[in-house]
């Protein structure tokens, strides 16, 4: 595919002077890598700071029309199993949209903030994630922020960065949010991120965003990071990517990530329940499932990609899994990977084997995430 064809960004005409190598991506083109290489770019974000594009994210305000932000709250747990009404003003949780069969229609990030909610929800489900918003809590104004776009600036080395600019950044924690001038824009900026590492996300109005980009690259140590190296550094860091580790098939019981349902929607709960699915997700929440998700490290240096078959046995015969997502981890200096396994082979340690190309290469059940987070709790 042309990425003519394809939307921008509006820092498209930045990565393309960078010399970003753009690619297809969610029905945007989007820059890959630059000429560092990908290795090189997530070796910089473990060590400094990277500065990623990731405008092509869907950015929505929801609001009630009463103007009350716990009605906001409480209509928006008819679509997701995490307590939103308990969310203090000014901090983010990370929740999902359940399918009645208790799969994900996708993944999202959700923050209180004085009188409204502001959600961050994945490209290429943002059309049908603001339908559904909109068809089904009718007690509140479902509003895209198709004017803004969105940055990241992830490493150890991005609060040293952005607090040149903006002081009062120190202050914050992880999955903190707080509003403020980043250069003469009027930014929202939350201390979170998907590379495990520190960082901020921060939206920026799209007809300030380029300047503020140049304006964090003066700094010595960001970089531009591509893609691939944003998916690296995910996978090392444990976090799913939509569409690959999760979908509508899985449900967030067998994806691992049942600590991001809070115990007032649990069984017994003040407001247990009300989501999609809630019958099957509470019940695996109760007694178990036959598959989970677990990290993988395959032996050798060849990493082990999405959909390759996980068996028991070195022939080959009884498969027990597949590899969800597989790459070479650069800061592990090891190929590493997420993949689901049936639950009797999930213990850390176990050994199973991926077939690739027709061979059995050794794959040992490992401990997430493979790299410790960096958050600032």
């Amino acid at each position: 595919m042309s990425t003519d064809s394809l939307l921008h960004t509006p820092l498209y005409n930045l990565h393309v002077d960078a010399g970003g190598k753009m690619v297809p991506f969610a029905g945007y083109a989007m820059p890959l890598q630059y000429a560092d290489g990908i290795m090189a770019e997530h070796r910089h974000t473990r060590q400094h700071a990277g500065l990623f594009d990731v405008s092509h994210m869907g950015q929505v305000r929801l609001r009630a029309r009463s103007g009350d932000v716990d009605t906001a709250a409480l209509a928006l747990e008819r679509l997701v199993p995490a307590d939103i009404l308990a969310l203090k003003n000014g901090r983010q949780r990370y929740t999902q949209f359940t399918t009645q069969t208790g799969g994900m229609f996708d993944d999202l990030m959700v923050t209180r903030l004085d009188d409204e909610l502001l959600l961050v929800v994945n490209a290429a489900c943002k059309e049908a994630d603001i339908a559904r918003l909109t068809a089904e809590l009718t007690e509140c104004v479902t509003e895209p922020l198709s004017d803004r776009s969105l940055l990241a600036l992830q490493g150890p080395e991005a609060e040293l960065v952005l607090a040149a600019l903006v002081p009062d950044v120190k202050d914050m924690v992880f999955m903190d949010v707080r509003a403020f001038d980043v250069d003469g824009a009027p930014c929202i900026i939350s201390r979170s991120g998907y590379t495990g590492e520190d960082g901020f996300e921060i939206s920026v109005p799209s007809s300030d965003v380029e300047r503020v980009a140049r304006k964090l690259l003066e700094h010595p140590s960001v970089k531009l990071i591509g893609l691939g190296a944003r998916d690296s550094l995910r996978l090392e860091g444990g976090l799913c990517l939509y569409g690959v580790d999760i979908d509508e098939t899985t449900t967030l019981v067998e994806a691992s990530l049942e600590w991001s349902v809070q115990k007032s929607r649990r069984a017994g709960g003040k407001r247990e329940g009300g989501f999609p699915g809630a019958d099957i997700i509470l019940r695996q929440l109760e007694q178990g499932v036959g598959r989970r998700r677990v990290g993988l490290s395959p032996e050798g240096r060849a990493p082990v990609r999405h959909g390759t078959k996980l068996y028991a046995d070195e022939a080959l015969t009884q498969q027990v899994g597949h590899i969800a997502s597989g790459a070479f981890g650069p800061t592990v200096g090891a190929p590493v990977a997420m993949g689901y396994v049936d639950s009797a082979y999930t213990a850390l340690k176990t050994s199973l084997f991926a077939e690739l190309r027709g061979r059995a290469v050794p794959v040992t059940v490992a401990a997430l995430p493979f790299v410790p987070a960096g958050f600032k709790r």
